[in-house]
């Protein structure tokens, strides 16, 4: 029996829209993760980007359990002396939305060239519009 092994080439990408106001930010990263890295497909192979595009829309609407919204920080540092800054995720929420949903995913991706190949497929938009309707996106289902 040969193994088998996915080609780039051969790649064929769906596309699917999530709403953020579905499920906790922690639990819709995760499916969008597994969606993005192509794992939930038989033909997931590590090292090949097998994955679908994924937009993501109402990120304003987006929530997370307990006292996360108050306790949870988003960390920056410029590299200078005095230059870090430290926002909650309700200041966070205020300012971009959308940032938060990007950074929760890109920390579930892997940290290689190939992570950031399978983040550029990750669409978020803060309203319920975005200019993908004529990929068709299919709602993802977000219980496994």
């Amino acid at each position: 029996m040969k193994t088998f092994s996915a080609k780039t080439e051969e790649q064929v990408r769906g596309w699917y829209v999530v709403d953020a106001s579905a499920a906790p930010l922690g639990r819709l990263a995760t499916r969008i993760a597994t969606v993005l890295r192509g794992k939930h497909k038989p033909i997931y192979t590590p090292h090949v980007d097998t994955g679908d595009h994924v937009v993501v829309v109402n990120s304003d609407n987006l929530y997370m359990t307990g006292a996360k919204m108050e306790d949870k920080v988003y960390d920056r540092y410029s590299g200078y002396h005095g230059g870090r800054s430290v926002r909650t995720a309700n200041e966070q929420m205020a300012i971009d939305s959308t940032a938060m949903v990007i950074s929760a995913v890109r920390g579930m991706l892997p940290k290689n060239r190939l992570g950031r190949q399978m983040l550029s497929k990750l669409k978020v938009y803060a309203g319920h519009d975005h200019p993908h309707a004529a990929q068709k996106p299919v709602d993802l289902d977000l219980g496994k």
